[in-house]
């Protein structure tokens, strides 16, 4: 055999002399993860989607209108520059373009990718810490439920509850990316895997961490803040896998650093680096830091299998990942910067899964794990029937009165009336977090974005206050819907329509009046 490649197979238990192997068997995390796709899919299509989600589909409206150059998300505006604008977002808005189909479609349609993405991310992944067929399953179980029992509803948590509203975002996609580069990371740290391809030295090919590094900087571009906890989860499985180094293995660590940088500096969209200094967004998550334990309690039941690994080895990478991202978490506290509370989800990681790899053990079991598993279970019905039972069960089936998820009214019965790109002003909560991802633009942006300086959202803000104001005049209307080119009002029932005004359409649920009003 050559010095320059080794190839290596493990062989197939239960082996044939035909076609070398016997017939395929489901594995457990296969049909349990099957099962909960389906489910999980259902129940994401059954609540109608809320809060973000608006934005995200008024996000993929723009790049259905330009996808080369796209207008400010919410706004008659220009969008150079704005994060929105990602590969992610960027796949959405051409399927858009091909299919015909609006935001809110394609957004339905995101949510079950995004879930196969981590489903089989979190599978890989588990695999690669542990060989114990369960594991992958009880880290799914862990992963949705054993979180707190108040709900904690953000993009970027992955429970149950919050799945039923946030599958269909970036950081969904992103986190299930996470985890197989992760996999794939450990894969090279540990030198494991069914079939290795070794070159010269014993190391694998250079292409290969090109393409992870790659794989990074997608992720750094779809959610950024979904990249930090992945890079430091890199940092961890390497630090704590990778034992036996060389000039050559470090260069080939140092090439996906540099794809990845690479990656993210050529998009041409937006110039992702400049989002480390933004604070712009700060202050809305300070609320992330707020109830800690009611939200995240029952993850610390995975805190004595995380010791227990820590006991037997140092560097271990569930250790050392779960160390560095409490410490990011900690620095958005004391800093300031409560965006890098985000990182929150996936610091319960390396929590979830050391339990579950740790009760996946063959069994007979000591006294202690017997002890963790029945707490574990415990933990997961306690945080089901509080938080999470909404998500499955429907209120006509409810015989309990679970907590649902958000129910928020949907706008078409205005947007059947509004042209794409005309521009409307409301101050209501849901309206003005929804109308514009059905195709119109806001006279005033819901959220800050790098696209648009923040004293300028704050001033149109500020005039939109003016105009819905009971005491303005006609004259300082008149000038605000010059300077906005506004043609429709979206008022909620406590608004009066000005005299300017002529009402088209109103909702049965909301009691909100759409009124045309003249340039």
């Amino acid at each position: 055999m050559s010095a320059g490649v080794l190839l290596r197979r493990r062989t197939v238990d239960g082996a044939t002399a035909l076609r070398g192997g016997g017939s395929w068997r489901p594995t457990p995390y296969q049909c349990a993860g099957f099962l909960f796709f389906l489910v999980m899919t259902l129940a994401f299509w059954r609540v109608p989607l809320c809060c973000d989600a608006g934005q995200h589909a008024a996000v993929v409206e723009r790049l259905k209108a330009d996808l080369l150059h796209p207008r400010h998300p919410m706004a008659d505006l220009p969008g150079a520059g704005s994060p929105y604008y990602s590969p992610y977002a960027v796949a959405q808005g051409a399927f858009a373009r091909l299919t015909g189909l609006g935001g809110w479609e394609v957004l339905r349609l995101t949510g079950p990718l995004n879930l196969l993405v981590l489903l089989t991310g979190l599978g890989r992944f588990v695999r690669v810490l542990t060989p114990r067929p369960w594991a992958p399953v009880l880290a799914l179980a862990a992963t949705a439920l054993l979180w707190g029992v108040e709900r904690a509803w953000w993009s970027g948590y992955l429970n149950l509850m919050s799945m039923t509203g946030n599958l269909p975002y970036p950081s969904a996609f992103a986190i299930g990316l996470a985890f197989w580069a992760w996999a794939l990371t450990g894969a090279r740290a540990r030198d494991t895997g069914g079939v290795r391809y070794l070159g010269p030295g014993g190391l694998r090919p250079p292409a290969g961490y090109a393409g992870l590094g790659l794989l990074y900087g997608l992720i750094l571009l779809v959610h950024p803040i979904t990249a930090v906890a992945a890079a430091l989860g890199a940092l961890a499985l390497v630090a704590g896998w990778q034992r036996r180094w060389s000039a050559a293995l470090a260069g080939r660590w140092a090439l996906t650093g540099a794809v990845a940088l690479l990656t993210a500096a050529c998009w041409p969209y937006f110039d992702v680096f400049a989002l480390a200094g933004d604070g712009s967004v700060d202050a809305m998550h300070r609320r992330l830091y707020l109830d800690l334990p009611g939200q995240f309690g029952l993850a610390l039941l995975g805190l004595p299998a995380l010791w227990l690994r820590a006991r037997r080895s140092r560097r271990d990478p569930l250790v050392l990942m779960f160390a560095l991202d409490c410490a990011v978490v900690a620095y958005g506290w004391v800093s300031g910067h409560y965006t890098y509370g985000r990182a929150l989800g996936l610091t319960l990681v390396p929590l979830q899964l050391a339990l579950a790899v740790e009760l996946a053990a063959p069994r007979p079991w000591p006294v202690w794990r017997r002890l963790l598993g029945g707490a574990a279970a415990a933990g997961a019905v306690a945080g089901f029937l509080t938080v999470h039972a909404g998500a499955l069960v429907p209120p006509a089936a409810d015989p309990v009165g679970f907590r649902q998820p958000p129910d928020w009214p949907a706008y078409d019965w205005a947007a059947r009336h509004i042209a794409p790109g005309e521009v409307v002003i409301t101050d209501g909560y849901y309206a003005v977090h929804a109308i514009a991802g059905y195709g119109p633009n806001l006279a005033a942006p819901a959220w800050p974005d790098a696209s648009l300086d923040e004293r300028e959202r704050l001033r149109r803000l500020a005039d939109v206050r003016a105009y819905l104001d009971p005491a303005s005049t006609r004259a300082l209307r008149d000038t605000v819907v010059r300077r906005y080119s506004v043609r429709w009002l979206l008022l909620t029932p406590y608004q009066r329509v000005p005299e300017e005004a002529v009402v088209v359409a109103w909702s049965r649920r909301t009691g909100e009046v759409l009124a045309r009003v003249s340039g």
